[in-house]
């Protein structure tokens, strides 16, 4: 039985229940009968954020929560904003880079970061540091004895994101700033662990580019990055001075907001670069992700998302392309084929699982002249090349209708593991993406939002369910994998589900997305913790960006 904290209060009740505002006698009866009956309150639990999301969908009016500068609609913004970003350490502290240590209290650290010293930047009171020190947090970690490196991107999911989550959860408001409280990252201790926060802007937004030269036509963009602590905040919680700063469009102070490439980049390769650069930097020129470092010292990689296996978090971790949308290339770059910024192939990842199976495109105009139709992110001929029957390196495991994809992925661990293979998985529905888990752990969304009106709810089949698997299984699976093939290993794994939700404006989504993430995160450390512990393993889990979710009332996201 769920904590009666958790409850939604009789005024939510009654707006989802009006015969209970019309015979309010009748009401306090059915009412106090129906929080008697346990299961039927955990369905009111259910009924409370999914019935807030759609209320504030339907009619664009915020109650509680809304998305955006704009404090009367609920959806004003649906794309990232420029704040700053929580990060958790495991096995390693951040103290050579946060504090006195920040890039951000130099003009002259700064102006190597940048290439040029941005406006209103630098601050001599810095506590925050930059995403690309989270690259050279590997690097540190690695130099420093670690021969199993993990991180861990939950994709958008900023300090509010992580809030609504945590009270949610715990049914309660446990904590209103800092590191929080209530969900396993926030609360594992079986490692030494540190928490800080970070710059995510990119060296500038607005670079064009020619994706079949693979060239940079306009370096420099439109706008610059940058972060001003008096527009922007100190903190992740901060409320902005100004609330359009955030999305580029200050009253005295404009600095670009990042994509996920551009933060990808940054986290996995250590360089400031343009918004849609996948391991290039600002003028288009090649720069190596650790992990393709890592790998020629013969250590063996391995992504997992929750997303597309080439969309720009999972592309970043090995790839380089100029433009995130040129799918087939990435995916050619991580499986080790010819793709067109590597016509010799590079050497490939041990281990790909993610989403995009059984997507279906006849034209895609962002992809270039090579692109060939049929599934936007993997060629059948790449797919036929790379599997084990046909003589390639990869063990496929993909979504196979009739069975289930626990069972399909499992089959595929062991025999990748006893005839030393790579292992490839494949999974997904319509659209790409793993199912979408709502707050109550089901998968049964109800409508996003944006700006002009609410977007349809994803429906789910038995079959999308049962034939597919979660993003713990996938990062159990890759574990294991790695683990097999001997240390050292670098392992990447993407809650790229979180960062979709927030798009969507969809906190039933988001708030589901975070806690199926934290999911994985548990069971990473418990499989750490069975696989000798974290003396030679370090995880760091952080997003890449953030979204714009204010929350009004955190005590309505808690049933209160």
């Amino acid at each position: 039985m769920k904590s009666p904290g958790r409850v939604p209060p009789p005024v939510f009740i009654a707006e989802t229940y009006p015969v209970m505002k019309i015979f309010p006698a009748i009401g306090a009866v059915v009412l106090s009968l129906l929080l008697a009956n346990a299961t039927f309150a955990e369905t009111l639990e259910r009924v409370s954020i999914s019935s807030l999301q759609q209320s504030n969908a339907e009619t664009n009016r915020p109650k509680a929560i809304h998305w955006g500068p704009n404090r009367e609609k609920y959806s004003s913004w649906t794309t990232h904003s420029n704040r700053l970003i929580p990060v958790y350490t495991f096995g390693i502290d951040l103290g050579a880079f946060d504090g006195g240590n920040s890039i951000y209290r130099s003009e002259e650290k700064l102006e190597k970061l940048f290439g040029f010293v941005p406006t209103q930047t630098v601050n001599p009171q810095a506590e925050y540091f930059d995403q690309t020190d989270v690259y050279r947090l590997q690097k540190q970690a690695v130099e420093s004895g670690k021969k199993r490196v993990i991180l861990f991107v939950c994709d958008g999911m900023d300090w509010q994101t992580t809030w609504a989550a945590a009270i949610y959860k715990n049914g309660n408001v446990p904590y209103r700033e800092g590191r929080g409280t209530g969900l396993h990252f926030q609360d594992y201790r079986g490692a030494k662990t540190d928490f800080g926060y970070f710059v995510t802007t990119p060296h500038n937004s607005g670079t064009d580019v020619n994706v079949n030269s693979q060239m940079v036509t306009s370096p420099g963009g439109s706008t610059p990055g940058g972060y001003d602590p008096t527009a922007g905040g100190e903190f992740p919680w901060s409320v902005p001075a100004d609330a359009n700063y955030w999305i580029a469009k200050g009253e005295n102070t404009v600095h670009a907001y990042a994509d996920s490439a551009s933060t990808a980049t940054s986290m996995t390769a250590g360089v400031k670069t343009y918004n849609n650069a996948i391991n290039v930097d600002y003028m288009g020129r090649e720069v190596l992700p650790i992990a393709r470092q890592l790998q020629a010292d013969g250590w063996k990689v391995g992504v997992v998302s929750s997303v597309p296996i080439c969309h720009a978090t999972p592309a970043a971790a090995y790839a380089n392309n100029v433009h995130r949308y040129d799918y087939q290339d990435i995916t050619r770059d991580l499986i080790g084929r010819p793709s067109i910024y590597h016509p010799g192939a590079l050497s490939g990842v041990d281990v790909l699982l993610a989403g995009g199976w059984g997507d279906e495109k006849k034209k895609d105009g962002k992809q270039g002249k090579n692109f060939v139709p049929g599934n936007p992110y993997l060629t059948a001929e790449d797919q036929q090349a790379i599997d084990v029957t046909h003589g390639g390196k990869y063990v496929v495991a993909q979504r196979t209708p009739g069975q289930t994809g626990k069972k399909v992925l499992e089959e595929g661990v062991a025999t990748a593991i006893k005839e030393e293979h790579r292992l490839f998985g494949f999974f997904g529905v319509s659209g790409g993406h793993l199912p979408y888990q709502t707050a109550d752990g089901k998968y049964d969304p109800v409508a996003g939002a944006k700006s002009s009106g609410p977007t349809a709810a994803a429906e789910y089949t038995q079959e999308d369910i049962r034939e597919n698997v979660t993003l713990a299984d996938m990062s159990m699976a890759a574990l294991d994998v790695l683990e097999a093939k001997g240390q050292p290993w670098w392992l990447m794994i993407e809650a790229g589900d979180v960062d979709w939700a927030n798009h969507s404006n969809n906190i039933d989504d988001s708030i589901g997305a975070v806690l199926s993430g934290d999911e994985a995160f548990h069971q990473v450390t418990q499989w750490i913790e069975k696989h000798g512990g974290w003396d030679d393993t370090c995880l760091i889990l952080t997003a890449d960006h953030g979204h714009y979710l204010v929350v009004e009332d955190p005590e309505a996201l808690a049933g209160q």
